[in-house]
Protein backbone atom coordinates (compact mmCIF):
# COMPACT_ATOMS: atom_id res chain seq x y z
CA UNK A 1 0.00 0.00 0.00
CA UNK A 2 1.43 3.46 -1.09
CA UNK A 3 2.23 5.05 2.19
CA UNK A 4 0.92 8.16 1.47
CA UNK A 5 -2.65 6.16 1.75
CA UNK A 6 -1.25 3.73 4.50
CA UNK A 7 -1.08 6.38 7.02
CA UNK A 8 -4.65 8.04 7.35
CA UNK A 9 -6.06 4.17 6.70
CA UNK A 10 -4.02 3.19 9.78
CA UNK A 11 -5.54 6.17 11.57
CA UNK A 12 -9.10 5.78 10.81
CA UNK A 13 -8.78 2.24 11.79
CA UNK A 14 -7.50 3.23 15.09
CA UNK A 15 -10.07 5.68 15.79
CA UNK A 16 -12.88 3.23 14.49
CA UNK A 17 -11.38 0.58 17.22
CA UNK A 18 -11.38 2.97 20.09
CA UNK A 19 -15.04 4.33 19.27
CA UNK A 20 -13.38 7.50 18.56
CA UNK A 21 -16.70 9.98 19.35
CA UNK A 22 -16.00 13.98 19.33
CA UNK A 23 -14.24 16.44 20.84
CA UNK A 24 -13.61 17.91 24.36
CA UNK A 25 -11.94 21.32 25.27
CA UNK A 26 -11.25 21.33 29.41
CA UNK A 27 -10.51 25.36 30.23
CA UNK A 28 -9.30 25.96 33.79
CA UNK A 29 -9.38 29.36 35.02
CA UNK A 30 -7.13 29.37 37.17
CA UNK A 31 -8.34 30.53 41.03
CA UNK A 32 -11.58 31.66 39.86
CA UNK A 33 -14.40 31.62 41.60
CA UNK A 34 -17.93 32.81 42.14
CA UNK A 35 -16.88 35.51 43.38
CA UNK A 36 -14.57 36.34 40.74
CA UNK A 37 -17.02 35.78 37.83
CA UNK A 38 -19.05 38.26 39.59
CA UNK A 39 -16.59 40.87 40.19
CA UNK A 40 -15.70 40.37 36.67
CA UNK A 41 -19.54 40.64 35.13
CA UNK A 42 -20.34 44.07 37.25
CA UNK A 43 -17.17 45.16 35.53
CA UNK A 44 -17.19 44.50 31.78
CA UNK A 45 -20.89 43.90 31.39
CA UNK A 46 -22.68 45.31 34.27
CA UNK A 47 -24.88 43.53 36.92
CA UNK A 48 -27.61 42.78 35.00
CA UNK A 49 -25.36 41.70 31.59
CA UNK A 50 -24.16 38.31 30.33
CA UNK A 51 -20.04 36.95 29.99
CA UNK A 52 -19.49 34.65 27.91
CA UNK A 53 -18.88 32.60 31.14
CA UNK A 54 -22.66 32.79 31.92
CA UNK A 55 -23.47 31.47 28.14
CA UNK A 56 -22.44 28.33 29.62
CA UNK A 57 -25.71 26.41 29.65
CA UNK A 58 -25.15 23.37 32.24
CA UNK A 59 -23.77 23.80 35.70
CA UNK A 60 -23.04 21.81 38.88
CA UNK A 61 -21.54 23.15 42.08
CA UNK A 62 -17.79 21.68 42.50
CA UNK A 63 -16.37 19.75 45.28
CA UNK A 64 -12.45 20.36 45.27
CA UNK A 65 -10.96 18.51 48.05
CA UNK A 66 -7.92 16.69 48.24
CA UNK A 67 -7.29 13.56 50.60
CA UNK A 68 -5.54 15.27 52.81
CA UNK A 69 -6.56 18.52 52.84
CA UNK A 70 -9.95 20.86 52.55
CA UNK A 71 -8.18 23.02 49.83
CA UNK A 72 -6.90 22.34 47.14
CA UNK A 73 -2.99 23.08 45.65
CA UNK A 74 -2.94 23.89 41.81
CA UNK A 75 -1.17 20.87 41.46
CA UNK A 76 -2.96 18.81 43.68
CA UNK A 77 -6.16 20.10 42.11
CA UNK A 78 -4.55 19.37 38.63
CA UNK A 79 -3.45 15.78 39.26
CA UNK A 80 -7.13 15.10 40.51
CA UNK A 81 -8.55 16.73 37.03
CA UNK A 82 -5.89 14.53 34.85
CA UNK A 83 -6.41 11.06 36.83
CA UNK A 84 -9.66 11.21 38.17
CA UNK A 85 -8.55 10.05 41.34
CA UNK A 86 -7.92 12.07 44.75
CA UNK A 87 -4.69 13.74 45.00
CA UNK A 88 -2.84 14.45 47.94
CA UNK A 89 -2.31 18.56 48.30
CA UNK A 90 1.74 17.78 47.38
CA UNK A 91 1.15 15.54 44.44
CA UNK A 92 2.27 16.80 40.62
CA UNK A 93 0.86 14.30 38.44
CA UNK A 94 1.14 11.12 40.87
CA UNK A 95 -1.53 9.38 42.39
CA UNK A 96 -2.40 6.44 44.70
CA UNK A 97 -3.22 4.73 42.15
CA UNK A 98 -0.28 3.90 40.25
CA UNK A 99 -1.63 2.42 37.37
CA UNK A 100 -3.71 4.60 36.60
CA UNK A 101 -3.08 6.66 33.28
CA UNK A 102 -3.88 10.40 32.51
CA UNK A 103 -7.07 11.41 30.14
CA UNK A 104 -4.46 13.38 27.81
CA UNK A 105 -2.12 10.10 27.98
CA UNK A 106 -5.88 7.83 27.36
CA UNK A 107 -6.36 9.90 24.29
CA UNK A 108 -3.15 10.12 22.99
CA UNK A 109 -3.05 5.62 23.08
CA UNK A 110 -6.58 6.20 21.05
CA UNK A 111 -5.10 8.63 18.32
CA UNK A 112 -6.46 11.63 19.48
CA UNK A 113 -4.55 14.81 18.90
CA UNK A 114 -3.84 16.52 22.11
CA UNK A 115 -2.76 20.34 23.18
CA UNK A 116 -1.97 22.18 26.15
CA UNK A 117 -2.93 25.95 26.46
CA UNK A 118 -1.31 28.26 29.55
CA UNK A 119 -1.19 31.84 29.80
CA UNK A 120 1.50 31.01 32.73
CA UNK A 121 4.90 28.86 32.29
CA UNK A 122 5.20 25.40 30.68
CA UNK A 123 5.70 24.06 33.87
CA UNK A 124 2.36 25.44 35.65
CA UNK A 125 0.29 22.49 36.56
CA UNK A 126 -3.15 23.03 35.69
CA UNK A 127 -1.75 21.61 32.38
CA UNK A 128 1.57 20.15 32.79
CA UNK A 129 0.16 17.56 35.49
CA UNK A 130 -1.74 15.90 32.62
CA UNK A 131 1.64 14.73 31.22
CA UNK A 132 4.33 15.39 33.78
CA UNK A 133 4.88 13.28 37.19
CA UNK A 134 7.43 14.82 39.79
CA UNK A 135 7.97 13.92 43.41
CA UNK A 136 7.83 17.98 43.75
CA UNK A 137 6.56 20.91 42.67
CA UNK A 138 9.48 23.25 42.22
CA UNK A 139 10.99 20.42 40.02
CA UNK A 140 10.78 22.45 36.78
CA UNK A 141 13.65 21.48 35.05
CA UNK A 142 12.49 18.11 34.49
CA UNK A 143 8.83 18.99 34.53
CA UNK A 144 10.04 21.37 31.39
CA UNK A 145 11.42 17.96 29.64
CA UNK A 146 8.35 16.10 30.21
CA UNK A 147 5.91 18.48 29.17
CA UNK A 148 8.16 18.86 25.74
CA UNK A 149 8.66 15.12 25.27
CA UNK A 150 5.25 14.51 26.05
CA UNK A 151 4.20 14.47 22.30
CA UNK A 152 1.48 16.94 22.51
CA UNK A 153 0.76 18.67 19.61
CA UNK A 154 0.02 21.47 19.76
CA UNK A 155 2.40 23.16 23.25
CA UNK A 156 1.62 27.19 23.76
CA UNK A 157 2.24 29.00 27.13
CA UNK A 158 5.43 31.11 28.20
CA UNK A 159 8.60 29.14 30.23
CA UNK A 160 11.24 29.48 27.76
CA UNK A 161 13.97 30.21 31.20
CA UNK A 162 13.69 26.28 31.43
CA UNK A 163 13.49 25.28 28.37
CA UNK A 164 17.37 26.80 27.80
CA UNK A 165 20.90 25.78 29.68
CA UNK A 166 22.49 28.08 31.51
CA UNK A 167 25.15 30.27 29.41
CA UNK A 168 22.38 30.02 26.62
CA UNK A 169 20.26 33.11 25.95
CA UNK A 170 16.93 33.04 23.78
CA UNK A 171 13.95 35.42 22.83
CA UNK A 172 13.01 36.45 26.21
CA UNK A 173 16.01 35.33 28.24
CA UNK A 174 19.77 36.71 28.67
CA UNK A 175 20.30 33.40 29.83
CA UNK A 176 18.80 29.82 30.49
CA UNK A 177 18.59 28.11 33.99
CA UNK A 178 18.92 24.32 32.91
CA UNK A 179 22.00 22.87 34.59
CA UNK A 180 21.58 19.63 32.71
CA UNK A 181 22.80 21.36 29.48
CA UNK A 182 19.65 20.11 27.53
CA UNK A 183 18.43 22.82 24.94
CA UNK A 184 14.40 21.72 25.10
CA UNK A 185 13.76 24.32 22.31
CA UNK A 186 16.50 22.81 19.74
CA UNK A 187 15.10 19.22 20.74
CA UNK A 188 11.71 20.10 19.58
CA UNK A 189 12.50 21.34 16.30
CA UNK A 190 14.38 17.92 16.19
CA UNK A 191 11.23 16.53 17.17
CA UNK A 192 9.49 18.19 14.01
CA UNK A 193 7.68 21.26 16.02
CA UNK A 194 7.49 24.50 14.10
CA UNK A 195 8.36 27.30 17.39
CA UNK A 196 7.15 30.60 17.47
CA UNK A 197 7.16 33.21 20.13
CA UNK A 198 5.36 36.03 19.53
CA UNK A 199 1.35 36.92 18.81
CA UNK A 200 2.74 37.95 15.32
CA UNK A 201 4.30 34.31 14.63
CA UNK A 202 1.66 32.86 16.15
CA UNK A 203 -1.03 34.31 13.49
CA UNK A 204 1.38 33.48 10.86
CA UNK A 205 1.52 29.26 11.68
CA UNK A 206 -0.03 27.92 8.62
CA UNK A 207 -3.03 25.29 8.38
CA UNK A 208 -2.11 22.20 9.05
CA UNK A 209 1.25 22.27 11.07
CA UNK A 210 1.40 18.93 12.72
CA UNK A 211 3.22 20.23 15.62
CA UNK A 212 3.81 23.92 17.25
CA UNK A 213 5.69 25.08 20.32
CA UNK A 214 5.12 28.69 21.22
CA UNK A 215 7.51 30.53 23.73
CA UNK A 216 5.51 33.41 24.62
CA UNK A 217 7.72 34.50 27.80
CA UNK A 218 10.66 33.80 30.25
CA UNK A 219 8.33 32.93 32.61
CA UNK A 220 4.56 34.35 32.58
CA UNK A 221 2.97 36.24 29.73
CA UNK A 222 1.94 38.48 32.71
CA UNK A 223 4.06 40.32 35.00
CA UNK A 224 3.21 38.20 38.64
CA UNK A 225 3.40 40.92 40.73
CA UNK A 226 1.35 43.06 43.58
CA UNK A 227 -0.55 46.05 42.60
CA UNK A 228 2.27 48.99 43.99
CA UNK A 229 5.14 47.03 42.83
CA UNK A 230 3.78 46.60 39.40
CA UNK A 231 3.15 50.30 38.75
CA UNK A 232 6.60 51.14 40.50
CA UNK A 233 7.78 49.53 37.78
CA UNK A 234 5.83 51.09 34.77
CA UNK A 235 4.39 47.42 33.53
CA UNK A 236 0.95 46.28 32.25
CA UNK A 237 -0.48 43.04 33.64
CA UNK A 238 0.52 41.19 30.73
CA UNK A 239 3.19 41.37 28.07
CA UNK A 240 1.68 43.24 24.57
CA UNK A 241 4.10 40.81 22.26
CA UNK A 242 2.13 37.69 23.92
CA UNK A 243 -0.77 36.08 22.59
CA UNK A 244 -3.90 36.56 24.51
CA UNK A 245 -5.30 33.15 26.26
CA UNK A 246 -7.94 33.37 23.39
CA UNK A 247 -5.38 34.10 20.60
CA UNK A 248 -3.73 30.80 21.95
CA UNK A 249 -6.97 28.73 21.98
CA UNK A 250 -8.12 29.67 18.96
CA UNK A 251 -4.72 28.54 17.26
CA UNK A 252 -4.54 25.52 18.62
CA UNK A 253 -8.20 24.84 17.86
CA UNK A 254 -7.27 25.79 13.62
CA UNK A 255 -4.36 23.34 14.56
CA UNK A 256 -6.44 20.33 16.65
CA UNK A 257 -9.47 20.31 14.19
CA UNK A 258 -11.17 18.75 12.56
CA UNK A 259 -10.24 16.26 15.57
CA UNK A 260 -10.61 14.07 17.21
CA UNK A 261 -8.70 15.91 19.91
CA UNK A 262 -8.59 17.04 23.55
CA UNK A 263 -7.44 20.50 24.60
CA UNK A 264 -6.38 21.39 28.59
CA UNK A 265 -6.08 24.70 28.67
CA UNK A 266 -5.37 27.56 31.42
CA UNK A 267 -5.36 31.31 32.11
CA UNK A 268 -3.38 31.50 35.00
CA UNK A 269 -3.11 35.05 35.37
CA UNK A 270 -6.49 35.21 37.69
CA UNK A 271 -4.95 32.66 40.33
CA UNK A 272 -1.33 34.60 40.63
CA UNK A 273 -2.72 38.18 40.65
CA UNK A 274 -5.31 36.83 43.11
CA UNK A 275 -2.35 35.38 45.15
CA UNK A 276 -0.90 39.25 44.93
CA UNK A 277 -4.46 40.74 46.24
CA UNK A 278 -3.61 42.32 42.66
CA UNK A 279 -7.24 43.28 41.62
CA UNK A 280 -6.61 44.99 38.19
CA UNK A 281 -4.29 42.43 37.35
CA UNK A 282 -7.61 39.56 38.15
CA UNK A 283 -10.05 41.49 36.06
CA UNK A 284 -8.07 42.10 33.18
CA UNK A 285 -7.04 38.07 33.69
CA UNK A 286 -10.74 37.11 34.05
CA UNK A 287 -11.28 39.28 31.10
CA UNK A 288 -9.31 37.10 29.02
CA UNK A 289 -10.65 34.22 30.12
CA UNK A 290 -14.27 35.36 29.22
CA UNK A 291 -12.51 36.16 25.66
CA UNK A 292 -11.52 32.97 25.81
CA UNK A 293 -15.03 31.25 26.64
CA UNK A 294 -16.83 32.97 23.15
CA UNK A 295 -13.91 31.59 21.28
CA UNK A 296 -14.51 27.93 22.91
CA UNK A 297 -18.02 28.45 22.73
CA UNK A 298 -18.16 30.10 19.07
CA UNK A 299 -16.37 27.03 18.39
CA UNK A 300 -18.39 24.64 20.22
CA UNK A 301 -21.60 26.33 18.22
CA UNK A 302 -19.95 25.37 14.74
CA UNK A 303 -18.93 21.95 15.92
CA UNK A 304 -21.36 20.27 18.20
CA UNK A 305 -19.92 17.51 18.93
CA UNK A 306 -17.30 19.24 21.13
CA UNK A 307 -17.62 19.27 24.81
CA UNK A 308 -16.78 22.66 26.24
CA UNK A 309 -16.08 21.97 30.19
CA UNK A 310 -14.79 24.19 32.86
CA UNK A 311 -13.72 24.25 36.39
CA UNK A 312 -11.01 26.38 38.44
CA UNK A 313 -9.89 24.09 41.64
CA UNK A 314 -10.10 27.09 44.25
CA UNK A 315 -10.62 30.48 45.09
CA UNK A 316 -7.09 32.93 44.57
CA UNK A 317 -7.24 35.66 47.77
CA UNK A 318 -11.23 34.73 48.40
CA UNK A 319 -12.05 38.25 46.56
CA UNK A 320 -15.10 39.42 46.67
CA UNK A 321 -17.07 42.72 45.90
CA UNK A 322 -18.20 45.50 48.33
CA UNK A 323 -20.37 47.73 46.75
CA UNK A 324 -22.11 51.38 47.98
CA UNK A 325 -24.12 54.24 46.50
CA UNK A 326 -22.02 56.43 44.98
CA UNK A 327 -21.98 59.41 46.88
CA UNK A 328 -18.90 61.64 47.14
CA UNK A 329 -18.31 61.39 50.83
CA UNK A 330 -18.59 57.29 50.37
CA UNK A 331 -16.02 57.24 47.57
CA UNK A 332 -13.56 58.85 49.09
CA UNK A 333 -13.81 56.85 52.14
CA UNK A 334 -13.70 53.79 49.93
CA UNK A 335 -10.61 55.61 48.16
CA UNK A 336 -8.28 55.10 51.30
CA UNK A 337 -10.23 52.73 53.91
CA UNK A 338 -8.88 49.49 54.78
CA UNK A 339 -11.08 46.31 55.60
CA UNK A 340 -11.66 45.22 58.58
CA UNK A 341 -9.99 42.33 58.56
CA UNK A 342 -6.71 44.77 57.77
CA UNK A 343 -6.62 44.13 54.36
CA UNK A 344 -6.66 47.56 52.12
CA UNK A 345 -9.61 47.28 49.68
CA UNK A 346 -8.53 46.86 45.55
CA UNK A 347 -8.91 50.05 43.81
CA UNK A 348 -8.41 50.57 40.16
CA UNK A 349 -5.44 51.92 38.74
CA UNK A 350 -5.54 54.84 39.81
CA UNK A 351 -6.48 54.05 43.19
CA UNK A 352 -10.24 54.80 43.29
CA UNK A 353 -13.06 52.51 43.78
CA UNK A 354 -13.97 50.61 40.20
CA UNK A 355 -17.34 51.52 38.42
CA UNK A 356 -19.05 49.00 36.83
CA UNK A 357 -20.84 49.07 33.75
CA UNK A 358 -24.30 50.27 32.95
CA UNK A 359 -26.86 48.40 34.37
CA UNK A 360 -30.23 47.69 32.67
CA UNK A 361 -30.95 51.77 34.33
CA UNK A 362 -27.94 53.16 32.46
CA UNK A 363 -26.44 53.38 35.79
CA UNK A 364 -23.17 52.58 36.54
CA UNK A 365 -22.18 51.26 40.42
CA UNK A 366 -18.85 52.10 42.28
CA UNK A 367 -17.48 48.75 44.03
CA UNK A 368 -14.16 47.87 45.74
CA UNK A 369 -12.69 44.49 46.16
CA UNK A 370 -12.27 42.93 49.35
CA UNK A 371 -9.63 39.91 50.18
CA UNK A 372 -9.18 37.46 52.81
CA UNK A 373 -6.12 36.16 52.30
CA UNK A 374 -3.07 35.83 50.03
CA UNK A 375 -3.47 32.19 49.59
CA UNK A 376 -5.99 30.44 47.78
CA UNK A 377 -9.04 28.97 49.20
CA UNK A 378 -12.18 26.44 48.91
CA UNK A 379 -14.55 29.27 47.77
CA UNK A 380 -17.42 28.64 45.87
CA UNK A 381 -16.39 26.70 42.60
CA UNK A 382 -18.55 26.17 39.50
CA UNK A 383 -18.29 23.61 37.36
CA UNK A 384 -19.93 24.75 33.87
CA UNK A 385 -20.49 22.65 30.41
CA UNK A 386 -21.49 23.09 26.57
CA UNK A 387 -22.30 20.78 23.68
CA UNK A 388 -21.15 17.05 23.60
CA UNK A 389 -22.09 15.56 26.89
CA UNK A 390 -22.80 18.92 28.90
CA UNK A 391 -25.98 17.60 30.35
CA UNK A 392 -23.90 15.69 32.84
CA UNK A 393 -23.07 18.29 34.41
CA UNK A 394 -25.64 18.96 37.17
CA UNK A 395 -26.14 19.02 41.06
CA UNK A 396 -22.76 18.32 42.37
CA UNK A 397 -19.43 17.63 41.24
CA UNK A 398 -16.30 16.64 42.82
CA UNK A 399 -12.77 16.99 41.27
CA UNK A 400 -12.40 13.75 40.36
CA UNK A 401 -15.20 13.80 38.18
CA UNK A 402 -14.03 16.07 35.50
CA UNK A 403 -11.91 13.55 33.40
CA UNK A 404 -15.11 11.23 33.67
CA UNK A 405 -16.90 14.05 31.54
CA UNK A 406 -14.17 14.74 28.77
CA UNK A 407 -13.85 11.15 28.64
CA UNK A 408 -17.81 11.04 27.65
CA UNK A 409 -17.53 13.31 25.27
CA UNK A 410 -14.26 11.78 23.59
CA UNK A 411 -15.56 8.43 23.95
CA UNK A 412 -18.99 7.22 24.17
CA UNK A 413 -21.70 6.65 21.83
CA UNK A 414 -23.48 10.12 21.19
CA UNK A 415 -26.49 8.22 22.19
CA UNK A 416 -25.49 7.08 25.57
CA UNK A 417 -27.74 7.78 28.41
CA UNK A 418 -26.44 10.35 30.94
CA UNK A 419 -27.28 8.50 33.62
CA UNK A 420 -24.69 5.71 32.83
CA UNK A 421 -21.66 5.43 33.90
CA UNK A 422 -17.99 7.01 32.61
Amino acid sequence: MDRMIARPVLLLLVLASNAIAGNAIFFHPDGAGLSHWQAARFYLVGPDGDLNWDRLPHIAVYRGHMTNSLSASSNGGATTHAYGVKAPYESFGIVPESDKTSILREAQSKGVRTGLVNSGSLIEPGTACFVAKVPARDNYAEIAVQVVESGVDVILSGGEEWMLPKGTPGRHVKDGLREDGRNLVAEALSKGYRVVYNREELAAVPDGTPRLLGVFAAQDTFNDMGPAEQKAAGLPAFSPDAPTISEMMAAALRLLAPGPFLLIAEEEGADNFGNHNNAPGVLEALRRADEAFGTALAFVESRPDTLLLTAADSAAGAMDVLGFPAKPSLLEKASRSVDPNGAPYGLDENGKPFLSRPDRSGVSHPFVITWGTLSDTSGGILVRAAGRGAERVRGTCDNSDIPGFLRNALFAPADRNPDDGD
